[in-house]
């Protein structure tokens, strides 16, 4: 196991291609105050020429957003870009040798047919990347040169329901996770869209995808099975709702052994016990609870005598779902304390 080094023994160049963005702007943010980051270019195809403090005046930030032509020059390369676009540039970051870390669901997926059907494109058969969920798959991201990061309802879903999967004993089954999440409007992008104005979406909330969206074949294949075949009933309602950022999920489980409230305790708390950012919390969570952290609160809100379950979760979808999941990848493939630059 790769040993953590001191915060301040190492300096590595890091660069952003889709700088502009939400998910981007919250890169430049953590990479700016990361001691053993130097922020190089930020490269952006919109708002290419654009200082970034013309976008996001919050951000003590010089520099200009520049076109991207296969730049190569920085150590770590982040990618904050609309699905497609990064099958075509990761490919000559990782032959670069490039450490890699991409936002989007564009290397997620193992299955291509599963990509196919939920994504509606075309991908090789060989572009996958390393999952980059540290409190399920930490020893293989310490390992890892490329790293696809978790989409943001599927990290509130998975973190909410992996310790059932992964945490128990044998014989231990899940028969039904019914979830119903609700997102901020930050989570569609900062592109203008009719519907997410503010006319449109004050005082409101509405389903989207439900049944089909992105997130389903993700979830499943961390879970141990497949959106297409999978080892249990899974139904998943995402939400979009009147606030700007964060994600709260209900997650509705039935168990096929019934377990006691004390032992589901346990398992979560056992479960989540070396995990710096799941906190498994004894009173109900809130979105202004994780707003602008990355961490991912867990409550286990109900527990039935019939082997029934109510979790709730909540992230920031900005940060526990995109930026702030990216630099503890980050932190862990480079060999930095996991919460390096990532104290709010």
């Amino acid at each position: 196991m790769k040993e953590p080094v001191s915060e301040r023994s190492a300096m590595y160049s890091a660069s952003i291609i889709g700088a502009s963005g939400y998910s981007g702007a919250e890169l430049t943010r953590l990479l700016l105050q990361h001691p053993n980051i130097e922020l190089q270019e930020l490269f952006a195809f919109s708002q290419t020429g654009k200082h970034v403090s013309e976008l996001y005046p919050a951000l003590s930030c010089d520099k200009v957003y520049l076109p991207y032509n296969g730049e190569t020059e920085s150590d770590i390369y982040f990618l904050a870009l609309p699905h497609g676009e990064a099958l075509r540039l990761v490919p000559p970051l990782v032959a670069a040798g490039k450490t890699v870390i991409d936002l989007s669901g564009d290397f997620r997926l193992k299955s291509p047919l599963e990509h196919e059907q939920f994504y509606k494109q075309v991908k090789s058969p060989g572009s996958v990347m390393t999952y980059g969920m540290s409190e399920l798959f930490r020893e293989e991201i310490i390992k890892a040169k490329a790293i696809s990061n978790p989409g943001c309802f599927a990290t509130s879903i998975i973190l909410g329901v992996a310790p059932l999967f992964l945490g128990i004993e044998s014989g231990m089954k899940v028969h039904t996770i019914n979830c119903t999440s609700t997102s901020g409007i930050s989570g569609a992008g900062r592109s203008s869209k009719t519907e997410l104005s503010f006319s449109e979406m004050s005082e409101n909330i509405r389903a989207y995808k439900v049944g089909v969206h992105q997130h389903i074949p993700e979830i499943m294949q961390a879970l141990g099975t497949s959106a297409t075949s999978p080892s249990f009933d899974f139904t998943f309602t995402p939400m979009i709702g009147s606030l700007v950022r964060g994600i709260y999920s209900i997650l509705n489980i039935q168990l096929e052994t019934p377990v006691d409230e004390d032992r589901i305790q346990e398992i979560y708390k056992s479960f989540y016990e070396g995990a710096p950012f799941v906190r498994v919390r004894d009173t109900m969570t809130e979105v202004r609870h994780v707003a602008h952290t990355n961490y991912c609160d867990v409550h286990i809100a109900h527990v039935t005598s019939g082997g029934s379950l109510v979790i709730v979760t909540a992230i920031d979808n900005l940060l526990k779902g995109a930026a702030g999941q990216a630099i503890q990848n980050m932190n862990l493939m480079l060999g930095f304390p996991e919460t390096t630059g990532l104290s709010f």
